[in-house]
């Protein structure tokens, strides 16, 4: 049969791949040569699913299956085996020609690759002129879309329709673009170049089975990875190329765009994330898949001197020698080759076309790892030498190297790195020629190649993948989501699909402790269906409960329903009458959640008459008499303790006996309720107090505590010390005494020195809580005169001067006012006979009479 050369030319999805195929396993034998590793191993398995593994072979750099049988293989563009004879060659994606850093693999295959009977390039249509020139006997078909390609405009990543692919740049781009993805809509799969076919697969699958509904890629994709992908999503206009950061080319974009849409289906195209909206003219373009021709492709010497390795690089680095191929970027291998070529050692060593040649042979082998130092260089030579000196690579070299990337502990990160380092290991191994056994160290570095896969698969989904979360979601964004099967358990958990979405407590719906974020708004959306019923039975429940089923806590001024907190006190119109204020609840309509409030009102009411009961009972009983209503009215704005004017003092005195019948007792600077100032009274109208002030409530000192030391000094200790007194502590030099303790004592040393000085009860300093040093001048504090005790000095014997109360000063100037007057009277004189010493003598003179 005569040879042709033909090209299948046209947009993505337009059926090339799969007409090469078939042309190929028409003839006798071929070689299909793909771009991506991933792409190959998925082609080999199709057509071994169509001819039988006996006669199909995979070769690509790390792994080569090749039965005695083979008549047909697919190979990467970088392993095919020129060598080998075949009626069909086909080279995929052949426009990657003008890529600068592989292109001149692509170039060499274009111009020197041949099958004997049909060679086939696939492509896209820009490659058309340059393909014209450089082989002018070729054939060339274009092909159209089988669907249509639809642009979008700006889609953020919350509001992406299912069955879409995000493509990214760089990996740090693709897991946080996954992880955004995971939270807001469940989980994602990812797909990278530098993945191995086994992981690649594995996350595929979890695409293309719909256990998630959201794929996050590299621009690997672009490259014929065929997945039912509805719409595509760039995350980024441009990428990082080597060199330089630029901005993707009209063809380059819709190479990734034109993954959407599949057979007769269409697709659409768009951005996301941060990246902008894609220009009119650039999205016509890719519509009507009209691009700009290339021009020139990227080309290497592959005739090659073995001569010495300052010969091989020449060779290397010649001039194309014309316009329509230039040089490319300098690729790995060759950057390797410079290297060593700079070694002494490997300069001597390297001598004769032999020793060259297998020196060429070491430098391409891939830096999979790409850690940017020296490693990779000092790999090589360490290998060449190795192959030089004992004939094969050593059994305990490649024993130790993959052993040091065996394991399956560590992060998402390390496995890759583990990964790419068995992927060295498999491309030396993948060389007959390097090792004694290399089948064994084959199948040896394929075994820890996919255990490490499966770690990297498990880690991925663990971190990226929800299934309950996406399970739940497709329900709710079907059509039938009112079938929901939801339940709310005894124990309050919300159960939707048979998955614990959180617990209600109260009228809150709590989402999963392990959620966070966007995640939580998920499993909160899928909860409140589960409560359409719990909620109604529940504010009945509430409704009907009676007041011991309710608690205020009178620290927080919240309040409980069987020990949930659902509502709070905030500031109502008295001080004594709050407002209760409703927390968040997941109430269907607002009727239900007035009526949850007012039972609550009611509770609060309830529970503030009867902790100050004794306070409305005066409200209630001195409402018929003006002066007691006034009084009473004062202390329910003060919450039972109000301050005393000097103008009130006489008035009130003409009451005082009407005020003590309602408990209400007229102090010497207040006007009080002792019951007020008992421990849950005072804590019940510190909360309110605190409500009324917008603040928070103060630690009040221990109900068996009658005085607490003032230890802190300041501005803010001086305000807590100034709301303490409103509360009925009463401030004496360093301490606070409660005011019916402070008022009951300064009542009783008052009576006590109404005659005069004495000396002071010795229970006062305990009464009072204080030491023997601080005693008086706490005294002095209550407004009582006093003379402190003074120890005897050294000097000086007999008892010590006691502690002294004295006399106020306004009694003794009673006192002294009353004396004058009884001097004012006349004295009567007492006769000779009424004095004693008259009766002394009348006495003597009968004794000496007898």
């Amino acid at each position: 049969m005569p040879l042709r050369v033909r090209a299948v030319l046209g947009p993505t999805n337009t059926g090339k791949t799969h007409y090469a195929l078939e042309r190929m396993l028409a003839h006798e034998s071929g070689v299909i040569a793909f771009p991506l590793r991933l792409l190959a191993r998925e082609n080999y398995e199709r057509m071994v699913a169509l001819k039988g593994a006996r006669f199909v072979g995979l070769i690509t750099g790390e792994e080569k299956i090749v039965p005695p049988e083979m008549r047909w293989i697919a190979c990467t563009t970088e392993a095919m085996p020129l060598d080998r004879k075949a009626e069909f060659v086909a080279i995929d994606e052949i426009q990657l020609c003008a890529d600068p850093d592989r292109g001149h693999i692509f170039t060499d295959r274009l111009l020197n690759a041949r099958g004997t009977v049909e060679t086939l390039f696939l492509g896209a249509e820009t490659i058309r002129p340059v393909l014209q020139r450089l082989v002018p006997e070729i054939e060339i078909d274009t092909r159209p879309r089988l669907s249509q390609l639809i642009g979008t405009s700006h889609t953020k990543l919350s509001r992406l329709p299912a069955r879409s692919a995000i493509v990214a740049f760089s990996a740090a781009e693709v897991y946080a673009i996954a992880e955004a993805i995971r939270q807001r809509r469940g989980g994602c799969a990812i797909v990278m170049g530098r993945m191995s076919p086994r992981t690649r697969n594995a996350q595929v699958q979890l695409y293309q089975n719909k256990e998630v509904d959201y794929l996050v890629a590299t621009d690997a994709i672009g490259m014929g990875l065929n997945m039912d992908v509805n719409h595509v999503a760039l995350a980024s206009l441009t990428k990082f190329d080597g060199s330089i950061i630029r901005p993707l080319a009209t063809q380059e974009i819709a190479q990734i765009a034109g993954r959407a849409g599949r057979g007769t289906r269409e697709g659409t195209f768009g951005t996301t994330a941060e990246a902008r909206a894609m220009s009119e003219a650039t999205v016509e373009a890719i519509e009507a898949h009209r691009f700009d021709p290339l021009s020139r492709l990227f080309w290497r010497n592959s005739d090659l001197d073995f001569t010495a390795p300052a010969d091989l690089l020449a060779s290397l680095n010649r001039s194309p020698g014309r316009p329509d191929l230039v040089p490319g970027r300098p690729a790995t291998d060759l950057l390797t080759l410079d290297a060593l070529a700079q070694e002494k050692d490997v300069l001597q060593a390297a001598r004769g076309t032999k020793r060259t040649r297998l020196l060429w042979d070491i430098c391409q082998i891939p830096d999979f790892r790409k850690l940017g130092d020296d490693s990779h260089t000092r790999l090589c030579a360490r290998l060449f030498f190795h192959l030089l000196n004992d004939g094969s690579i050593p059994a305990s070299w490649l024993e130790s190297h993959i052993a040091a990337f065996s394991r399956t502990d560590g992060d998402i990160d390390t496995l890759m790195h583990r990964l790419a380092g068995v992927r060295t290991a498999a491309y030396v191994a993948a060389r007959n020629d390097w090792l004694r056994d290399a089948p064994s160290w084959q199948e040896r570095a394929r075994s820890v190649e996919d255990t490490l896969s499966d770690a990297l698969h498990e880690r991925l989904t663990a971190r990226f993948v929800d299934r309950r979360a996406t399970s739940i979601l497709r329900r709710l964004d079907s059509a039938d989501d009112g079938n929901l099967l939801s339940a709310v358990t005894k124990e309050g958990a919300v159960i939707v699909e048979g998955h614990e979405v959180g617990r209600i407590e109260g009228f809150t719906l709590r989402p999963d402790i392990e959620t966070s974020g966007p995640e939580q708004k998920l499993m909160l959306r899928a909860g409140r269906r589960a409560l359409l019923q719990e909620i109604p039975r529940r504010v009945q429940a509430l409704a009907e409960a009676p007041d011991e089923a309710f608690h205020l806590d009178l620290q927080s001024g919240r309040i409980l329903w069987e020990d949930v907190p659902i509502a709070d006190l905030t500031v109502g119109p008295a001080l004594t009458a709050p407002t209760v204020r409703m927390m968040h609840g997941e109430f269907p309509d607002s009727r239900q959640r007035e009526l949850v409030r007012e039972r609550l009102q009611v509770f609060c009411r309830s529970e503030i008459g009867r902790t100050l009961h004794v306070l409305f009972a005066a409200r209630d009983a001195a409402h018929g008499d003006p002066m007691l209503r006034g009084v009473v009215h004062r202390l329910l704005e003060h919450g039972g303790v109000t301050p005393l004017e000097r103008s009130d003092r006489d008035p009130l005195r003409a009451v005082q006996t009407s005020l003590g019948r309602l408990g209400i007792r007229l102090g010497l600077r207040f006007i009080y309720m002792p019951a007020m100032l008992k421990p849950r009274a005072m804590t019940m109208r510190a909360l309110l107090m605190a409500i009324r002030d917008g603040r928070s409530v103060p630690m009040l000192p221990r109900a068996e505590c009658a005085s607490v030391a003032l230890s802190v000094h300041g501005p803010a200790a001086r305000v807590e010390q100034a709301w303490l007194e409103t509360l009925g502590w009463v401030s004496a030099h360093q301490r606070l005494i409660r005011l019916d303790v402070a008022e009951r004592l300064c009542a009783d040393m008052r009576k006590a020195t109404r005659r005069g000085d004495i000396i002071a009860p010795p229970g006062i300093g305990s009464a009072l809580g204080v030491a023997q040093a601080q005693l008086a001048e706490t005294v002095r504090a209550l407004g009582q005169r006093c003379h402190a005790a003074q120890p005897l000095t050294t000097l000086h014997y007999g008892p010590a001067s006691p502690f002294i109360l004295l006399r106020s000063v306004a009694e003794t100037r009673r006192e002294n006012v009353g004396s004058r007057h009884r001097s004012q009277k006349p004295r009567k004189e007492p006769t000779r006979k009424e004095t004693p010493f008259a009766a002394l003598e009348s006495l003597k003179r009968k004794m000496l009479a007898s």
